[in-house]
């Protein structure tokens, strides 16, 4: 049989091939002329080239027909199954291909596994498969997820064969949904066996879940209820309880307590433990349920052995006031203040921060207190906010609708380290000056020697790249380094301050120089001090800094050369790293302090970009704007958080200078009259930063710059005022209730809305997000589901807390809640799904027969599973189609040619003959003919010269023709009238054709030969 067939696009068309006898019987007609042979050759090219045109207008396929199988082979690598039965599936497919694929047919084979993703270990090749081990593993298989691997494996295998799929798998799957792909995959043609992994039937102890009540409220006691399951045969089939213990933690902040911690004793099934609790203070709180089995054998896994559970207590407003350590007590008026205002406030040291996103979720603002991004005087002593941490006080204001409010002083904001952080992005105003008419200028040069530390030179570039990111754009940089021909300036300069740039236009530039540079070991400190200082002096600058990286080893620098940095207020603060002993150490400290500057000791480079985000704050000092007599701040915009308070503010003796935000939305309610740029003198600021609000007070709270502002009449009213606008809505929720749940990795979002008289809440726009474990915002969509009912939902991939916040309308309180997912589905569940399987292998393929469950995968790969032919047949054969209709135009065209040549050009097909018998040896007897043809020839030739002869002889002379009497008709005018003697004289020879001639000629010669 052929491997080809055709097929029609259009069918239909095929309908004008009924046209084919009335092309018959008018070519009958008119072709006769040709001959019976011509004739029915033309009218055969004719039927050809009509069915041809026919065929194309149908749209002609080639269809080739394959009965080539490819099997791809997909195994189950999660948690569930155990690690020795993964190598036993790999066993199993090396020796199942190699015993029943079909080389000569051109079978294929290919692997696939899976966990929570799905990969190709090998894709399908006509060859046998030759592994020892799975290449592809998979870093996940926290869950299986069975669906992703059934699509990967159809769009794996090639489409111009049969296909079958072959798992490998317990069953147990968790993420996707695989009966509803097996549909598609089943219309595709493709086939499905499954080969079940039959999980040992040993002891597992699972703790499902803690569950607490929704409505916790404060000083209520309530009752949490630990479930714990326990999969072991019961007592009457020989099963016996297990021994262990539960313990209970509670968790808020970075505090820990033990609940509940006893010895328990598992009957077979489910168990279940109450634990009553009252919560006392207002808080997000974490609880935490584990089971420790009293023998490993009565347990399986650990990863199963603890659930997790998060609700929070909301009391009146709370707000966090975060103090810089080093200046404790610079705000204790305010704190007062507040709380007599009936405003909770807890305050933290920076050298004590938050820890988690969840423990901010206590608080309804964050004030940020003056306090600088670092601090610190050494290695010891410098704290900082850490990157995480910034990142949380940002989500937890844009996502989760809290507000964040930082108050000036002479280390806040540009002068505190905070620029280019998130936290600037979070506020109304900028931290870096852009007008460069404000002489807020600083000056910062780095001196580097290549320290003889772990990563010298890596984490010298670290330390550069983080001390010019902090510096502001109108600021003044440059780096002096050794090298082979000495100390050198790492960047040009000014004529008047060789080796610095401003940074702003330079930022970039500067940071693709750091990257490049090699510091070399510096023999000396004093020809790059010269440098550093002749430079720092002619700098249009008014703070000038030096800092110096070193491990001691270079010689003193001149007693002239210190005495020109003192001269010109120029600091010089060092950093030893791996010094050489007490004498290294002693050199740079000594630097340090004869030029008013900081000595730092550090063992390890990790310490060190802190160190100089601290020391490139000394040139943002300019920042701080301390007008000679004060300024006195004026009210230039009505707002609401402003409602009652004196337009007439107190004076105050300096602030913190910043650049208004190019936004409509950034809002300046109090400006002071200095400097004159206005877009610098902002005094309070404020807008809304996502669900939250974010405010700027760039003066302090009295301790320095506001002094006036503690005996204002109005001092209380405008701090709790500023402070509630900020705080996160803390009114009654009305009749919104929030739930979550878990299911299938995804992370259920309910909010039931009623209203005060208990009929629905329909239609409200309600906006919501979430964060997951990462501090990464989630899309949260809500949707109405029901009369007063709202859903939404997100993927809940990892394990941890999660953390939900849904605003029902504008100005509503916000509804806040928390879900953690201890752990995976993938180790809940100790049993082989057969249901799933025997329902995957019950799908009957388009074109074939249903698939097989084979022996199960056991400790080794059985000789009856072997045996299991997956490249059998049963399975639709293989097409692959495609588009003929160009061709058969193009050969419709060249029988049209060949058409109309047999109809004009007349053949002489005798030759065929003759060869034919002259192959034979015959004699051909027309080669007799064509001799006597040219004697007849001859003869008549002689016989045309003897006529023209005799004719040539025959001479006619003239004669006179005498008058006659003889009347003549008119009737006889043109007549010849001739006598009879001149009728004999002029008798003409009879004529004869020249057929007749040639038959007298070959009479005569048959004649003269005898015949």
């Amino acid at each position: 049989m052929l491997p080809y067939r055709l097929s029609f696009e259009h069918p239909i068309y095929l309908w004008l091939m009924l046209a084919l006898p009335v092309l018959w019987y008018l070519g009958y007609r008119s072709l006769g002329v040709l001959g019976k042979t011509r004739r029915a050759l033309a009218l055969m090219l004719r039927t050809f080239v009509w069915t041809i045109l026919v065929f194309a207008l149908a749209g002609v396929q080639l269809v080739r027909v394959s009965d080539v199988i490819t099997v791809m082979y997909v195994l189950d690598q999660s948690e569930s199954i155990p690690s020795a039965k993964r190598q036993v599936m790999l066993d199993f497919v090396v020796r199942n291909v190699k015993r029943h694929r079909d080389g000569r047919r051109g079978d294929k084979a290919g692997i696939i596994v899976f966990g929570r993703d799905a990969s190709i270990e090998i894709p399908p090749f006509d060859d046998e498969i030759r592994l020892r081990r799975l290449e592809s593993l998979m870093d996940r298989g926290d869950a299986t997820n069975l669906e992703s691997a059934l699509n990967l494996a159809q769009a794996t295998m090639p489409e111009d064969t049969a296909r079958r799929i072959v798992v490998v798998t317990d069953g147990n799957e968790n993420l996707g949904q695989a009966r509803k792909l097996v549909a598609r995959v089943a219309a595709a043609g493709i086939g499905i066996d499954v080969v079940p992994v039959m999980l040992d039937a040993k002891s597992e102890v699972l703790v499902e879940k803690i569950d607490l009540p929704s409505d916790i409220r404060k000083g209520q006691p309530f009752e949490a209820r630990i479930v714990v399951n326990n999969y072991t045969d019961a007592p009457s089939e020989g099963g016996e309880p297990t021994q262990g213990k539960i313990r209970v933690k509670q968790k808020v902040g970075d505090n820990e307590s033990i609940l509940l911690e006893q010895d328990i004793t598992l009957e077979p099934g489910k168990n279940v433990f109450p634990l009553r609790h009252t919560i006392e203070q207002p808080a997000p709180y974490i609880y935490q349920a584990e089971f420790v089995p009293e023998s490993k054998d009565d347990d399986g896994l650990r990863q199963n052995n603890s659930a997790t559970a998060y609700t929070h207590v909301r009391g009146k407003g709370r707000v966090l006031l975060i103090e810089d350590r080093t200046r404790l007590g610079d705000f204790d008026l305010l704190v007062g203040r507040l709380r007599d205002n009936n405003i909770e406030v807890v305050t933290q040291a920076n050298d004590n921060l938050f820890g988690s996103l969840a423990e901010l979720q206590a608080y309804d603002a964050v004030i940020l207190a003056g306090v600088p991004r670092v601090s610190g005087s050494n290695e010891n002593e410098i704290v900082s906010f850490t990157d995480p941490q910034i990142e949380m006080l940002v989500r937890n204001t844009q996502q989760l609708g809290a507000g964040l409010l930082m108050i000036g002083g002479p280390e806040a904001f540009g002068a505190g380290g905070w620029t280019g952080s998130e936290i600037e992005k979070a506020m109304p105003v900028d931290f870096k000056i852009k007008n460069a008419k404000v002489q807020a200028v600083g000056a910062l040069a780095l001196i580097m020697h290549a320290s003889e530390m772990a990563d010298g030179n890596h984490w010298q570039k670290v330390i550069c790249k983080s001390a010019i990111e902090q510096l502001g754009p109108s600021d003044l940089a440059g780096v002096l380094h050794w090298n082979f021909n000495g100390d050198a300036w790492l960047w040009g300069g000014y004529p008047s301050s060789p080796g610095l740039l401003e940074v702003g236009p330079n930022r970039r530039n500067m940071l693709a120089r750091i990257s490049k540079m090699t510091p070399g070991d510096m023999p000396q400190f004093d020809p790059a001090m010269k440098m550093a200082v002749k430079s720092l002096s002619g700098a249009p600058a008014s703070v000038k800094h030096c800092i110096i990286i070193s491990d001691g080893d270079p010689s003193d620098p001149m007693p002239g050369t210190i005495a020109a940095f003192k001269n010109n207020n120029i600091t010089i603060s060092t950093v030893a790293v791996a010094s050489h002993g007490l004498a290294g150490s002693q050199r740079l400290q000594r630097i340090a302090t004869q030029t008013g500057g900081k000595y730092y000791s550090v063992k390890s480079g990790r310490a060190l970009p802190r160190i100089f985000q601290r020391e490139a704050r000394r040139v943002s000092k300019p920042l701080v704007y301390e007008p000679p007599g004060g300024a006195v701040p004026e009210v230039i915009f009505p707002h609401a958080m402003l409602d009652g308070i004196d337009r007439v503010l107190p004076p105050i003796t300096g602030f913190v200078m910043t650049q208004t935000k190019d936004s409509a939305l950034a809002q300046v309610l109090i400006q002071s009259p200095k400097p004159d740029q206005p877009e610098n003198a902002t005094i309070l600021a404020a807008w809304t930063y996502g669900l939250g609000r974010t405010a700027v007070l760039t003066t302090d709270a009295g301790a320095r710059w506001a002094g006036a502002w503690n005996d204002w009449a109005d001092y209380d009213k405008f701090y709790s005022q500023l402070v509630r606008w900020l705080m996160r809505p803390t009114g009654d929720t009305g009749k919104f209730t929030i739930a979550t749940s878990v299911k299938d990795g995804q992370v259920q979002v309910v909010v039931n809305a009623l209203a005060s008289d208990d009929s629905f809440l329909d239609f409200l726009e309600m906006s919501a997000t979430a964060l997951d474990a990462d501090l990464n915002p989630i899309p949260l969509s809500m949707r109405q589901a029901a009369p007063g009912r709202y859903v939404g939902s997100f993927p809940a991939t990892t394990a941890g807390s999660y953390f939900v916040n849904v605003v029902p309308g504008p100005g509503a309180a916000p509804l806040t809640t928390g879900v953690t997912v201890p752990y995976s589905d993938e180790y809940r569940v100790r049993e082989t799904n057969l249901a799933l399987i025997e329902s995957l292998a019950a799908t009957e393929p388009r074109g074939g027969t249903v698939g097989e469950v084979t022996a199960p995968l056991e400790n080794r790969a059985s000789e009856e599973l072997v045996e299991t032919d997956v490249f059998r047949g049963g399975l639709a054969l293989a097409r692959s189609i495609r588009d003929a209709w160009p061709w058969f135009v193009l050969g419709g065209c060249c029988l049209f040619l060949g058409d109309v040549m047999v109809r004009r050009i007349a053949f002489d097909f005798g030759w065929v003959g003759r060869t034919i018998k002259k192959m034979r040896g015959e004699k051909d007897s027309a080669a007799e003919v064509v001799t006597r043809l040219d004697a007849l020839r001859k003869n008549k030739s002689q016989i045309d010269e003897g006529l023209e002869k005799r004719r040539a002889a025959v001479r006619f002379d003239p004669t006179r023709v005498e008058p006659s009497d003889d009347a003549v008709e008119l009737s006889d005018v043109g007549k010849t009238k001739s006598t009879p003697a001149e009728s004999k004289s002029v008798e003409a020879p009879k004529q004869t054709s020249y057929t007749e001639r040639l038959l007298e000629a070959k009479r005569r010669a048959r004649k003269d030969k005898g015949e």
